[in-house]
């Protein structure tokens, strides 16, 4: 027998694609909000990690970028990128490559320790701008909101000849456990009155024009309005994901990226199609979901020009390293292997797309061109001599 593999014949293993229209409409959609609110736009571009799509950012008047490792910030200091925050707290060790950022381009850093602070106050050679991160109540990094260490960091900070006190930052994890649209705006609120409050502290210490950051695609996609922020840094809004989906901060058709992943095996005795497409194309990421289904992507049907709606009744079941098993009730199931044979296409909408991407490393557009990701090696020694 003769495989006919219907649309998309260059698609051979699970392959990310990308509906560039879709992208492009999230892009100039939040570009449009923070102009409304008259906030800085600095997009967080750790989703896409593509030159290529970083151009799609500046044709909507994007100057200012967020990245998330220093590594991520030469790729696009390398494209023309000159005012660049790197929203990770400084890693020390990766001082002579920070020096040679700062000085041919405008580099902010983040700090939430003395120490780390001390040793940028002796081994920095080149002015940079510093923001430091406060823990508004997620818990991962970050000096708490309300603790003397905000004051301390900032005395320090300003001791220091090469380094400008840029602002509080902060980035609300928070959001993403939530599930309603009204409770993403109640915690928004709170963190920008948190860091609001560690402002006016610094302000009555004589820390004047202290700007405040915030970044997270779900408040960022949910409110109309930015108050009593400057700047916001989403970045999952690019493309989103099914938990962005789940938690309501995107609608099914903003989604922009599914993964093609080949049919390997259909098994009707337990309801099951293997893809190949596993943990290493899709990470681990797992959700809950408000049927109470725990699913490792939702799963859509590949179409010549795109994808179809989410599929009812149909979920990633499970993830091994290269395997990924589908699972659909009775009528879905029956409904499903009508549509699909073994060495056809199925796609997933995954989880949470910045770690998709980040695995896949290159795009495929519905148009048929491949757009490449940062070429960051995941092994320092190799790193250190690129």
């Amino acid at each position: 027998m003769v495989f006919s593999y219907g649309f998309y014949n260059d698609i051979h293993t699970p392959t990310l694609l990308l509906d560039v229209q879709r992208a492009q409409r999230n892009i100039a959609r939040m570009a449009k909000k923070a102009q409304q609110s008259g906030v800085r736009f600095r997009p967080h571009f750790k989703t896409h990690q593509s030159a290529a799509v970083g151009e799609w950012f500046r044709e909507v008047g994007v100057e200012a970028i967020t990245v998330s490792s220093v590594e991520m910030a030469r790729y696009f200091a390398a494209h023309r990128w000159n005012d660049i925050l790197i929203a990770f707290p400084v890693n020390v060790r990766e001082i002579h490559k920070i020096n040679e950022l700062a000085q041919r381009i405008h580099l902010h850093l983040l700090v939430e320790n003395e120490t780390a602070v001390a040793h940028l106050a002796e081994l920095l050679i080149a002015p940079v701008d510093v923001w430091i991160e406060v823990d508004a109540g997620y818990r991962r990094s970050g000096v708490p909101w309300d603790g003397d260490s905000v004051v301390a960091l900032a005395q320090q900070i300003a001791r220091s000849e090469r380094m400008r006190l840029r602002g509080l930052l902060t980035h609300d994890g928070g959001t993403y456990a939530v599930r309603s649209q009204g409770e993403i705006a109640e915690a928004s609120i709170r963190t920008a009155e948190r860091l609001t409050a560690a402002r006016w502290r610094l302000q009555n210490l004589g820390f004047d024009g202290l700007e405040i950051s915030v970044g997270d695609t779900p408040a960022c996609s949910v409110l109309d309005r930015f108050e009593g922020v400057d700047e916001i840094r989403p970045g999952n809004f690019v493309f989103y994901d099914w938990m962005q989906v789940e938690i309501g901060a995107c609608t099914p058709d903003e989604v922009a990226v599914v993964v093609a992943c080949p049919v390997v095996s259909i098994h009707p005795e337990r309801n099951e199609i293997v893809l190949y497409g596993g943990a290493v194309h899709l990470s681990k990421e797992s959700l809950l979901q408000r049927n109470g289904r725990l699913t490792f992507g939702a799963v859509v049907l590949i179409e010549k020009d795109g994808w179809s709606a989410p599929l009812p009744d149909v979920w990633v079941r499970s993830l091994s390293q290269e395997h990924g098993v589908v699972h659909a009730e009775d009528a879905a199931f029956a409904t499903l292997v009508r549509r699909i044979q073994v060495g056809d296409l199925l796609g997933i909408v995954p989880i949470h797309s910045c770690l998709t991407a980040d695995l896949l490393k290159v795009y495929r557009t519905l148009e048929g061109e491949y757009l490449t990701m940062a070429p960051i090696p995941g092994n320092t020694w190799m790193a250190e001599r690129s």
